[in-house]
């Protein structure tokens, strides 16, 4: 299952406005760890798709959506809730820890 990929254009209505969480990928095509950390959020999508939904944006080809929260390191994820940050991770983690991280939203 492959994430719903969001741009610049799409954020405010594909996350910003969502009913539910978002947890937004922030990665690139050139990041090792963002490719790692990606079979992990698929599974996590696929199990708990009705409760958190997942997407992906590419720093590279959407600068001003990563500009605007301050996308300093990637692999960087944001839960997003009526439009605001909710909870940040940073870093490549494995599956396991992500569900740790995200279990206020999974759980």
């Amino acid at each position: 299952m492959a994430l719903k990929a969001v741009t610049d254009a799409t954020f405010e209505e594909d996350v910003l406005k969502s009913d539910k969480p978002v947890l937004v990928d922030f990665w690139a095509d050139w990041c090792g760890p963002c490719r790692q950390i990606a079979p992990s959020l698929e599974a996590i999508a696929a199990e708990h798709g009705e409760k958190l939904e997942i997407v992906k944006i590419n720093i590279d080809q959407n600068p001003e959506t990563a500009a605007k929260y301050g996308v300093l390191s990637i692999p960087m994820l944001n839960v997003y809730k009526g439009g605001d940050v909710v909870k940040t991770i940073v870093g490549a983690k494995p599956k396991a820890a992500l569900e740790r991280d995200l279990s206020d939203f999974i759980g």
